[in-house]
């Protein structure tokens, strides 16, 4: 794919390793896995489904918001920083929300001390968009799931700003720049539970409050055509822009006789109509298949958050939640992919 064209701002330095010798599969694992243990904070029960950027700030490169669930099993967002992408240095304390309406805020994690009730926030997205770092997770509003939005430019101050959806929704997912002028996020409307099912909705708003212009994207898969995602499907990272179309990296799910399995592949979204999909794998990328996958508080889980990526070399980085309790990171080639997701393309 001598022309292929990726954007995004130059990485050399992100983090890489090359693909093992004699390795035939289109993604491979940090051997550094799992890169965030689950006990890294004082309270930290897990550590995991996080989502890193870019960043600069004093000695660190990378900065991130990742969910650490603590010894009460409760779901909360804690920023992070680090040098090299893969040892982080995550803040014992939750990230601080500041400015949202009274009537979201009473209900929020990030609240303060003065507010009693106490919700959850889990499973973040981070994305730089115009001069913005913004941060979507689900967020717990009166005890149901709904994406929660803040921003921040220094990582340090957030501020919360409506929830995006009616309950019930997950994976937010916003898009790195606007589409025909509008706001642009991926998202999963879904239920209570540990939902069954699972469909991919396009969204748009003129202002990050108001948000329409609903639309299907994706379904899971006919059972025949790939039983990794015939019974769900959600968004993962940031999609990125490339000439082929914005790359998405999502996870499926099918349902086995021990419940639940999380793997990962990817499609392509048109460019000016990213509700149109252009082609999405029929085999994975990226499947259980390691211990810290396997084995922990939800097992057989590979959940991917973000990426890092370098449009010059084509390098990927996809850091993904393992067994709803560790970090772990893969690596490939961005127009690798794309020939794969064309090549087992089901639609």
């Amino acid at each position: 794919m001598n022309n292929l064209k990726i954007m995004g701002e130059p990485l050399p330095d992100m983090p890489w390793e090359e693909r093992p010798s004699g390795y035939k599969h289109i993604m491979w694992r940090c051997t550094a896995n799992p890169i965030i243990e689950r006990d890294q904070l004082s309270t930290s029960n897990s550590i995991f489904n996080s989502a890193v950027v870019p960043f600069k700030k004093g000695k660190y490169n990378y900065a991130g918001v990742f969910r650490c669930d603590d010894t009460n099993i409760r779901m909360r967002l804690h920023v992070g920083f680090s040098v090299d992408g893969l040892k982080w240095d995550i803040a014992e304390e939750d990230i601080p929300l500041q400015g949202a309406d009274p009537a979201v805020a009473e209900w929020n994690f990030g609240a303060g001390p003065e507010v009693s009730k106490w919700d959850y926030g889990y499973d973040p997205r981070v994305v730089k968009l115009e001069d913005r770092y913004y941060i979507t997770w689900c967020n717990g509003y009166h005890g149901e799931p709904t994406i929660g939005i803040a921003w921040t430019t220094d990582f340090e101050t957030f501020h919360q700003l409506e929830n995006a959806f009616l309950p019930y929704n997950r994976n937010g997912v916003l898009f790195p720049r606007k589409i025909g002028e509008r706001y642009a996020m991926l998202s999963r409307p879904s239920d209570r539970g540990h939902t069954p099912f699972g469909d991919i909705y396009y969204s748009e708003s003129p202002d990050m409050e108001f948000w329409g212009r609903h639309r299907l994207v994706m379904k899971p898969a006919p059972f025949e055509k790939s039983a990794w995602q015939c019974t769900k499907v959600g968004a993962g990272p940031v999609p990125i822009e490339t000439s082929e179309g914005w790359l998405l990296i999502y996870h499926g799910v099918h349902q086995t006789c021990n419940g639940f399995n999380y793997s990962f592949g990817a499609a392509l979204l048109d460019l000016d109509e990213p509700w149109k999909v252009i082609a999405r794998t029929g085999a994975y990328l990226l499947a259980p298949r390691e211990i810290y996958e396997c084995m922990g508080d939800v097992p057989n889980v590979t959940f991917p958050c973000a990426t890092l990526h370098d449009p010059a070399t084509g390098r990927l980085a996809v850091y993904y939640g393992c067994a709803d309790t560790v970090v772990g990171v893969a690596f490939g080639y961005i127009p690798e992919i794309i020939e794969f997701t064309k090549k087992t393309n089901i639609l």
